[in-house]
């Protein structure tokens, strides 16, 4: 799983033409920790995954792996 997420996660950002720091910035993260999550190095917490996905506007079963359609599920509204 994690080298798939980090594919997914560098690709993302990516195609969002952003760095690093702009992710970890509004994901309330070190620019580190989400550079070692890009490397396959460390896996993010369910919360901090939660929070980039929200991000990319992609479910968390795509940045996993589980499915190849990144379209979030839809949310209901309270």
């Amino acid at each position: 799983m994690k080298e798939i997420l980090a594919k997914r996660l560098r690709k993302c950002r990516e195609d969002a033409g952003l760095t690093q720091i702009k992710v970890a910035i509004y994901c309330d993260i070190t620019e580190k920790a989400y550079q070692n999550y890009e490397l396959a190095t460390h896996e993010p917490k369910v919360s901090i995954l939660l929070r980039i996905a929200q991000f990319y506007e992609v479910s968390i079963d795509y940045l996993v792996g589980l499915t190849d359609d990144p379209t979030p599920y839809p949310r209901p509204r309270t």
